[in-house]
């Protein structure tokens, strides 16, 4: 079994973070030389490349895993310095992945109780788009919305985050007056994240039993996304913790009452021996529980459920 010098690891990490040797060798301070020289000593023992020379520097498949593995390492070590006191004051930083709901609604006030406290490195993506940075070893932990693991790590449910299709008073009455039908559906403009963005499409099926493809805005954040709602540009699916009291809103009207989407969220984080990850996830996991929605069901295939308790028409994802 090849053993992999720490050293190397750490150039490998910091060529990847930095983007280019110079800029690696500032971080650790030595000769762009010195850099180069590690991470090919670090091929050697891998028996394969681990970058792409380009700009920015580019981790290969067998540099991913080596760099997941630097990252490990550094977090431990860090913990480890931390606990021993041998730089002290020094604060642990801790990279996740989450998607762009999540971090607007709940999960800032989860992770504002985490102590003792460490420094967070947000990566701000869509549930879906997380899962790769894990595997990447960009963040140590996510929201994905996934519930099968990739090697290396672990992964439980958090519960569902309900959306609700909203427009604002003055949309509906221009835009669904004769009712919310195909040809409404079809016609009013919609507000979407972005292009991978499905939850309208979602709605329209389960809907109108039909693919239909309206006039689109792409609002790619989640405070202004429904903001965009509010100001009347178009109707859209919005997190029901968005939503004042939960279904009441003046600045919202529903355009149907009786349906909502379900979207599963699932926390996936590494298996290492790391205290700070036991404690944010028991900060996420007990914050997800207060403000998701918590499904019997998991695992399973999308469905429709007729009714639940609510008395909502709700489409699992």
């Amino acid at each position: 079994m090849p053993t992999f010098d720490a050293g190397q690891l750490e150039a490998l990490r910091a060529a990847v973070d930095e983007g280019t040797f110079d800029g690696a060798a500032r971080r650790l301070h030595v000769t762009p030389s010195a850099v180069s020289q590690r991470i090919r000593a670090l091929e050697t023992v891998a028996g394969r490349v681990v970058v792409t020379r380009s700009k920015p520097i580019v981790p290969t498949v067998a540099g991913t895993a080596l760099l997941r593995l630097a990252r490990q390492i550094a977090t431990i070590t860090a913990e480890a310095v931390q606990e021993i006191g041998t730089a002290p004051g020094a604060e642990l930083g801790v990279s996740l992945g989450v998607n762009a709901d999540s971090l607007a609604t709940w999960l800032l006030p989860a992770l504002a109780t985490v102590t003792p406290a460490v420094l967070f490195e947000i990566h701000c993506h869509g549930e879906d788009a997380t899962v790769e940075l894990l595997r990447q070893g960009t963040v140590m932990a996510a929201v994905t919305g996934r519930d099968a693991a990739i090697a290396g790590c672990s992964v439980e449910p958090l519960g569902d985050m309900r959306y609700l299709p909203v427009a604002s008073p003055s949309f509906i009455i221009r835009w669904f007056g004769d009712g919310v039908t195909p040809a409404t559906l079809a016609a009013a403009p919609v507000v979407t994240f972005d292009r991978t963005d499905a939850l309208h499409r979602r709605f329209i099926r389960l809907r109108t039993k039909r693919d239909l493809h309206p006039p689109t805005h792409q609002v790619p954040s989640s405070t202004e996304f429904v903001q965009a709602v509010r100001l009347g540009l178009g109707w859209g699916l919005v997190p029901e913790l968005q939503v004042k009291d939960g279904t009441t809103d003046k600045d919202l009207t529903p355009v149907d009452p009786n349906i909502a989407i379900d979207v599963p969220l699932y926390w996936e984080q590494w298996r290492i021996p790391s205290e700070a990850l036991i404690r944010i996830r028991t900060a996420v996991m007990a914050g997800a529980h207060t403000a998701l929605h918590q499904s019997a069901r998991r695992g399973q295939q999308a469905r429709v459920r007729t009714e639940n308790d609510d008395g909502h028409c709700v489409l699992g994802s």
